[in-house]
């Protein structure tokens, strides 16, 4: 049963990984489309838990280490991709189950068969054949120290979730902790940008001010034919707040579904099997990048889609 958890919880997680490559193109705020994520996700969470009369025990607030960490882990693969090399970023943060399958076995002592092992080590060898396959060179090693950060908080996240789920802790108030933490967290980090660009932008609005003064009079041999000025190349606009809000919320309607299904799966399976399994989201966006994008896999992918997608079967015929 658990594996059937984790793989929908992996198509979730794949669904927003489109999600958030198709919002990557667009004029967005980063921070505060996440922040329309985390709200959508504490709104449906707090809902659905009062519509299901669960219980607010002591053990809910397990989902303060679930949002902090949840918030670390995003933002500092976010900070990584933008001052490194992405597919650094990616390789480290695929070996997320390794971290989990440690602490675990010291944790909890949670132990692998022989077999259980060999398809763990498949899948994750398969999720990094994957994410190695774009250009990487180890020379060039800009952004590492956030992409580790990404992979050690995405695996306290996966651990934090494991514990609540050991300590009975009922499923929906916990999500509403966690992603009521996240909102939080999120609204400080885009409030501080917001107020970052002001500042900055009162600087440059002097500096603009002055370059006009002393340019007014060689503007008029820019102008056309005309006499007109020439159009400058137009840039599509940014995304308003609440257009950008709403979006978020949409997106995280995956990602709370994708959680609602994976605590499930830490309660009643092998933390570093569920956290391998539902690491292979991979494989939908991979999917979605050749049909829709019309990207070619490379030999590396083909041979780690093969692995991961092995590993997996390897699993059900052992449940």
């Amino acid at each position: 049963m658990w594996l059937a958890y984790a793989s929908l919880a992996a198509v979730c997680f794949g669904f927003r990984g489109i999600l958030y490559q198709w919002t990557s193109q667009k004029p967005i705020e980063r921070n505060l489309m996440l922040l329309g994520v985390y709200v959508s996700g504490a709104i449906v969470s707090i809902a659905a838990a009062l519509a299901l009369g669960q219980s607010w025990s002591p053990a809910v607030w397990t989902g303060l280490v679930m949002g902090a960490f949840s918030f670390v882990s995003n933002a500092s693969m976010y900070k990584g991709f933008s001052v490194g090399k992405a597919s650094l970023v990616a390789v480290f943060t695929a070996l997320t189950p390794v971290v989990v399958a440690a602490v675990s076995y010291f944790r909890w002592g949670e132990t692998l068969n022989l077999w259980q092992a060999a398809a763990f080590l498949v899948i994750v060898a398969g999720i990094v054949i994957i994410r190695y396959s774009n250009d990487l060179s180890w020379r060039n090693l800009q952004g590492v120290q956030w992409a580790l950060l990404a992979m050690v908080t995405f695996g306290i996240t996966d651990l934090a979730s494991k514990q609540a789920m050991l300590w009975h802790a009922d499923k929906l108030p916990t999500l509403f902790i966690m992603y009521a933490t996240g909102s939080v967290l999120f609204f400080l980090l885009w409030s501080l940008g917001r107020l970052r660009k002001g500042m900055l932008g009162v600087g440059a609005r002097r500096e603009v001010a002055v370059a006009n003064v002393s340019g007014a009079a060689a503007a008029s041999a820019r102008t056309d034919t005309d006499g007109r000025f020439p159009k400058a190349d137009a840039r599509p606009a940014a995304w308003s707040i609440r257009k950008t809000l709403g979006w978020g919320a949409f997106v995280g309607l995956s990602n709370i579904s994708g959680m609602i299904f994976i605590l499930p799966a830490f309660q009643h399976g092998i933390t570093g099997l569920v956290s391998a399994v539902v690491a292979t989201n991979v494989l939908l966006i991979l999917l979605y990048a050749r049909v829709f994008l019309k990207e070619r896999w490379s030999f590396q992918e083909l041979i780690g889609i093969l692995c991961a997608l092995a590993g997996v079967l390897g699993l059900r015929l052992l449940e």
